[in-house]
């Protein structure tokens, strides 16, 4: 048996047997101790029992009979050994002096025939010293394992989700885990449950609620990396009646490499709080822009633009160039690359803003791109809406700049990231993604060689100001979530999601000649984010608190709707969406101006932008933009101090 288990044995015990083993072991150190006194007196070893020169009863029998009922009415079997300290220490010399005074008395004193007179010195000495190095031992043995047992019994129990590889891996990687306990496993399948795996039982998912309150359990732990994203939410559905916390394990391509870590475990996929199945890429299609080709993506380090960046990379350009006005944005995103970088690729990161038309067309008459990815934008809804201006500036004006420099170098395809907001919109941010889609389509209708395509999808998470990351950090500092309406509604998307999309529309573009094409993903049904703040409460272990629940632990406040802000959005203005090659993107077909209707209407706009006058930038967007229609008073901050100080 190991030695820990021997420990581990040992502080199971019962008191009394405990007492009666420490009560054992010092009346064998009484006679191992005369034994030594004997040999170090006379130098040879005596025999305890048998035949020849013995070690004299007498002497073994005073030791037992004086030091055995000294130790108990000291109290030195009262005491938990390990926590014996100093004190304890004191009271074992105690007892020994006083059992010394008596030996000594008895056997060199008096004296007793056959026991040398020395030795009713020697043998308390060495009695002092087994006793108390005993007790020191007990103390360093037993006590640090006894408070790493007591430690690890109030760990947080968490229960196994999969008992599977993937579940044993995890269930032995946290065998010395200083954050959780696994109390047990949960698994779907009947022939285990009941069983006992690694000392753990295999429970049936129906179970839990009886777990929870019995255990109690704090955690789940899902690891069923090969499980669909259909069995994954209907498991999730389960665990939302029970207040547990869920995290989970990476995918199988994650796991391929290695065994399973606890610092494998993080919090839910943006994916398993959507519950619905991503869009599966085709490799054809991310394929026909890129391989071998130099691509060019603006702005670079924002959350698309590098999403794009990684994906690129990973197919194989030839060179990728990367346009990013903010140092640290693209410092960032240099760096990452750079790890990553396959053999025989080039990756250039340039300082550049898309209004700097020289700036542009010097970078692309150096690289000579073959693809362009438009993903620099000002997109934060109220912060456009505070600042009008500059926001139409980058994204209407930087966009015209840099398709028309492609344009006239020949770039043979130019992608613009836009979004669902430009669809009726009740923004200035949406109004000028609109208005940039209305740019390139004037500009793909007519004969080039450039192939201009627009890809229009929902909200994506996990980027900068989006919903989940500021939801789980209010959910982290214990709440409240602020909401603006619980009405509100959105169409999500990943991060990765959105950059294939990007990607495949472009090829699509070009494979049906769909010159000036927006194309948009079939998303499914719109998110209720009300339901999604609840959903994240709940799946963390914790309570929304509400009317109907005061005593939960979260609650959720409604802060109401800023400026600009719809509570729902649509990905279509027209009613005609048409199918493409790929079942869930579908092609558009909005209506837009002429070029030269179109560009008699940007030199007015651009009139007003440099003199910020707001009320005609606002007048001349509902001109310019169909269905653009602010709800709000002009909340421009430049605008609004010149008006008060007058």
């Amino acid at each position: 048996m190991p030695f820990s288990q021997v420990a581990v044995s040992l502080l199971a015990l019962p008191r009394p047997l405990k007492r009666a083993l420490a009560l054992g072991l010092d009346a064998s150190l009484c006679v191992l101790t005369v034994w030594l006194a004997f040999y170090l007196r006379l130098g040879e070893w005596l025999r305890l029992s048998g035949d020849g020169v013995m070690v004299p009863a007498a002497a073994v029998y005073g030791a037992l009979l004086l030091a055995l009922p000294i130790f108990v009415v000291s109290g030195l079997y009262r005491a938990i050994f390990r926590y014996g300290g100093w004190a304890a220490l004191m009271a074992v010399s105690r007892a020994i002096a006083l059992y010394g005074l008596l030996y000594a008395l008895v056997f060199t004193v008096i004296g007793v025939p056959g026991v040398p007179r020395t030795v009713g010195l020697i043998q308390p000495l060495l009695l002092l010293l087994a006793v108390g190095a005993s007790r020191a031992f007990a103390r360093y043995w037993l006590g640090d394992m006894y408070q790493g047992i007591v430690k690890r019994m109030d760990l947080p129990k968490v229960l196994i989700y999969g008992a599977g590889s993937a579940g044993r891996q995890l269930a032995a990687a946290l065998v010395h885990s200083h954050e959780m306990r696994v109390a047990g496993f949960l698994d779907d399948d009947a022939r285990l449950q009941g069983g006992v795996m690694n000392g753990l039982t295999i429970h049936a998912p129906a179970d839990l609620p009886a777990l929870v309150a019995s255990l109690p359990v704090r955690d789940v732990l899902l690891a069923i990396p090969s499980a669909s994203r259909q069995r994954r939410n209907e498991i999730l559905q389960q665990l939302l009646r029970v207040h547990v916390a869920v995290r989970t394990l990476p995918g199988l391509t994650d796991l391929a490499q290695g065994r399973v870590h606890v610092s494998d475990l993080h919090e839910l996929d943006i994916d398993d709080l959507l519950c619905r199945d991503a869009v599966v890429p085709d490799s054809a299609l991310l394929e026909k822009n890129i391989r071998g080709k130099v691509v060019l993506v603006t702005g670079a380090g924002g959350s698309i633009g590098s999403e794009l960046c990684r994906q690129i990379l990973a197919i194989g350009p030839r060179a990728l160039l990367l346009v990013e006005q903010s140092e640290f944005a693209l410092y960032q995103i240099h760096q990452e690359l750079q790890g990553t970088l396959p053999a025989g690729a080039e990756l250039i990161p340039l300082l550049g803003s898309v209004c700097d038309e020289r700036r542009m067309r010097g970078i692309m008459t150096t690289w000579r791109p073959d693809t362009i990815y438009h993903a620099a934008a000002y997109k934060h809804v109220p912060l456009v809406e505070h600042n009008p201006a500059e926001g139409i500036r980058n994204n209407v004006f930087g966009t015209l700049t840099t398709a028309r420099v492609a344009q006239e170098l020949g770039v043979a395809d130019f992608v613009l990231i836009s979004t669902d907001k430009a669809v009726r919109p009740t923004n200035v941010m949406g109004a000028s993604k609109r208005l940039a889609e209305m740019i390139l389509q004037a500009l793909g209708n007519q004969t080039s060689g450039t192939q201009f395509t627009m890809v229009r999808f929902g909200n994506v998470l996990g980027s900068s100001g989006s919903v989940v990351p500021k939801f789980r950090q209010q959910i982290r500092d214990g709440g409240p979530i602020t909401l603006t309406d619980p009405e509100v509604t959105r169409y999500f998307m990943t991060i990765p999601e959105a950059a294939q999309l990007v990607i495949q529309a472009a090829a699509m573009a070009g494979l049906a000649n769909a010159g000036g094409a927006v194309f948009v993903l079939d998303m499914g049904k719109s998110v209720r984010i009300g339901d999604l703040a609840r959903r994240m409460v709940e799946l963390s272990g914790l309570s929304v608190r509400d009317d109907d629940n005061p005593e939960g632990d979260i609650e959720i406040q409604v802060t109401g709707l800023r400026p600009g802000e719809k509570l729902y959005e649509e990905l279509l203005i027209g009613d005609n969406p048409q199918p493409t090659a790929h079942p869930r993107i579908m092609q558009a077909h909005e209506d837009f101006l002429p070029r030269q209707v179109l560009e008699e209407k940007l030199a007015s706009l651009e009139s007003s932008l440099d003199a910020n006058d707001v009320p005609a930038i606002r007048r001349l967007l509902e001109d310019v933009v169909s269905g653009y229609r602010p709800d709000d008073a002009i909340v421009d901050w430049v605008h609004c101090a010149q008006m008060s100080a007058r």
